[in-house]
């Protein structure tokens, strides 16, 4: 377990003059690669002990260097003729070629000596000579990289996984795989929601504020998603509005899912797969005058957990929060609800722009296990939908395994479901009847979404 003691240590215990952004980072971009740690788990802890401009580069290091890894390895292995470096010692020359190819405003003598130290600082002095020749050469020499194929090139420079690339093009083709992949390098925009906590007046105010252009964020409302706003950038104002619980960052893709839900008059509705709660808590801020029963849970007390207090954070704490295992059974009565929703567990490769480390520790035997698991959910989730009732199945996935497959596979099985039109705009719908964001196309996350009603029985 992370937390803020541990993350102050690794940056405060050196002696050596680096800078604590570049430790900080440094040590973020090892747990990830020895651990598979997150980057949205670590980057706040390191957060709250660093100042805000080192807050700030080493956010722009750590998640620049993940969006460039499998470019910065190439250049590395060239200038490096292939030997076998140790973990530590990449992780180094990563930070530093990183400011010298892609940060214009860091002195070339600063990305360098601080590289050579924290090869130090990780106990590996053996290595500071060579990590300065191959920084030293990359201020020198032009950097040029040569392909076998079309493949290889759009995995180095787009920094996938060869796998990934092949088999998205053989759904989307060349150019489009192209587009996606580098859409996955780019920085997001901003998306949020305001939160039942938050009042009327204080909604007029940030408005009226924008309105008036009294904020450093440009902020817009989204194009697709009710009550959804984009903003350029986060300032003062919108950390204040997050820390009080009046607004919620939320992809815009994450949104439509919530939005789509349907929820009359007196309905009761489900949320199996729920932590850390975003769907949830919009689903129940929008629907509190409908629905006195809004049931929440999630496999792990951990996430149980934060899923409650994140509804009490944002004014919905009327949601009944439970711990349970769904892929073994759901702890209700058959048809106990009138909407369900299965957002599933799943690769998330339509996440890569807000985690970009995904695709590095996912494997191509990844997706029949989470296949396996998701079907089995979703068969689970389907007892507790009453006649006439809605079932919604959503993944953060492309891959057809995780959604269009599962789908097919579940109305096959059960003919008590008949496949409806998902409540979201016509342009996200394909011709087989399903929902699909994608980064490329949409610049937002990519999210699948599919609708069934359970007919009543004649």
């Amino acid at each position: 377990m992370y937390n803020r003691a541990r993350a102050a240590n690794y940056v405060c215990r050196t002696v050596m003059k680096i800078s604590p952004a570049r430790i900080a980072a440094f040590e973020i971009l090892s747990k990830i690669e020895s651990e598979t740690a997150f980057s949205s788990v670590l980057l706040p802890l390191y957060a709250t002990i660093l100042s805000p401009p080192d807050r700030a580069l080493c956010h722009q290091l750590t998640l620049g260097i993940l969006r460039k890894q499998m470019y910065l390895d190439s250049v590395i292995g060239n200038f490096g003729k292939g030997k076998k470096i140790d973990p530590a010692v990449r992780i180094a020359l990563r930070i530093g070629l990183y400011q010298l190819l892609f940060l214009d405003r860091i002195p070339d003598y600063s990305a360098i000596n601080d590289s050579v130290n924290l090869v130090q600082y990780a106990k590996k002095t053996s290595a500071k000579g060579f990590v300065n020749a191959i920084l030293r050469r990359a201020t020198r020499e032009n950097i040029s990289c040569e392909y076998a194929d079309d493949i290889e090139r759009i995995s180095v420079e787009a920094s996938h996984p060869r796998w990934l690339i092949e088999k998205w093009i053989g759904r989307f083709g060349v150019a489009e795989t192209e587009r996606l992949a580098h859409s996955n390098n780019e920085i997001s925009e901003i998306t949020f929601r305001f939160t039942a906590r938050s009042s009327q007046k204080i909604r007029e105010k940030f408005l009226n504020n924008c309105n008036e252009q009294k904020t450093v964020s440009v902020v817009k409302m989204s194009e697709f998603v009710e009550d959804c706003f984009i903003a350029d950038g986060i300032d003062t104002e919108l950390l204040d509005l997050v820390e009080n619980g009046e607004i919620y960052f939320q992809d815009e893709a994450s949104q439509m899912v919530a939005v789509s839900i349907d929820i009359r008059s007196g309905d009761k509705f489900l949320d199996v797969c729920a932590a850390p709660g975003s769907k949830t808590t919009l689903i129940a801020a929008r629907e509190m005058m409908k629905t006195e029963t809004v049931v929440a849970g999630d496999l792990h007390w951990p996430r149980a957990s934060f899923l409650r207090d994140n509804c009490r954070n944002q004014g919905v704490g009327f949601v009944n929060v439970l711990q349970y295992d769904a892929e073994s059974e759901l702890p209700f009565a058959n048809e106990s609800f009138d909407v369900v929703l299965l957002d599933a567990p799943c690769s998330g490769t339509g996440t890569i722009r807000h985690n970009p480390e995904i695709r590095y520790s996912l494997k191509p035997s990844d997706l029949a296990g989470l296949s396996q698991k998701q079907l089995t959910l979703l068969q689970n989730a389907s007892k507790a939908v009453k006649q006439g009732g809605r079932l919604i199945y959503s993944t953060c996935s492309l891959e057809t395994e995780e959604n269009e497959q599962i789908c097919e596979k579940f109305i096959a099985d059960n003919p008590r479901f008949s496949m409806i039109k998902p409540r979201v705009p016509e342009r996200f719908m394909n011709a087989d009847g399903f929902a699909q964001t994608l980064p490329h196309r949409d610049n937002m996350d990519g999210f699948f979404i599919a609708a069934f009603e359970k007919v009543h029985q004649t």
